[in-house]
C-alpha cells in the first residue's frame, strides 16, 4: 500500500505541486481513507519527503549500477550521468519540478531543501570513487563526489546545451579532479 500511495502522490505532485496536493486525492487514487495516508506519512510534508526519498533511491540504484558495471571508471561516470539525464527527462515529476510546469513550488526540494537528494547521491558517488581510487584521501573523494552531484543537479535544473554536452562537461571536471 505504501508504494501505491507514493506513486499516487508523485502523480498528484506532478500535476498540482505541493500547494495543490491533497491527502484526500492521494487516498482516493489508492482506495483508502485520508486518515490512512496521514497514519502512514504524518503530514503532507512527510508524504512529499517520502516521495522524494523513494524517487532518489530509484535513481541512485540506476546510477550505482552503471558505475559498477563499467570496465573503466570514467565510462561508468558517463553511463551514470547519461542515465540520470535521460531518466529525468522522461520523469513527469522531475520535469514538473525542473520546468516549473504545474509544480513550481516543488523546486526547493531540489535546491534549498535538497539535502535528502544531495547526501545519498554524494554517498553513492563517493563509494564508487573510493572503490576505483582507494588511495585518494577521504576528504578529496567526498569533495569530488559532492561536486559531481551538484553539477548533475545543476544541469538538470538549468541545462545549457544537450545532455551529451552536459555529460562531457561534468566528465571534464571529474577528470581534472581524479587521477587518469
Amino acid at each position: 500500500m505504501r508504494e501505491s500511495l507514493l506513486t499516487a502522490a508523485a502523480d498528484e505532485l506532478a500535476a498540482n505541486g505541493f500547494s495543490g496536493l491533497r491527502m484526500a486525492d492521494v487516498a482516493g487514487r489508492v482506495g483508502v481513507s485520508r486518515q490512512t495516508v496521514y497514519n502512514e506519512f504524518g503530514t503532507k510534508l512527510g508524504l512529499v519527503q517520502a516521495v522524494a526519498l523513494q524517487r532518489t533511491a530509484e535513481y541512485l540504484v540506476g546510477v550505482e549500477q552503471r558505475l559498477v558495471d563499467a570496465p573503466r571508471p570514467f565510462d561508468g561516470m558517463r553511463n551514470a550521468l547519461t542515465f540520470l539525464l535521460e531518466q529525468a527527462a522522461r520523469d513527469r515529476l522531475v520535469s514538473s519540478v525542473v520546468t516549473g510546469a504545474d509544480a513550481e513550488d516543488l523546486l526547493p526540494f531540489l535546491t534549498t531543501r535538497g539535502l535528502p537528494v544531495l547526501l545519498p547521491a554524494t554517498e553513492v558517488v563517493a563509494r564508487q570513487l573510493t572503490r576505483q581510487w582507494p588511495d585518494l584521501p577521504t576528504e578529496h573523494v567526498r569533495q569530488v563526489a559532492e561536486t559531481i552531484v551538484r553539477l548533475a543537479l545543476s544541469h538538470l535544473l538549468m541545462p545549457s546545451g544537450t545532455p551529451e554536452q552536459a555529460v562531457d562537461a561534468m566528465l571534464a571536471v571529474a577528470k581534472a579532479a581524479l587521477p587518469s
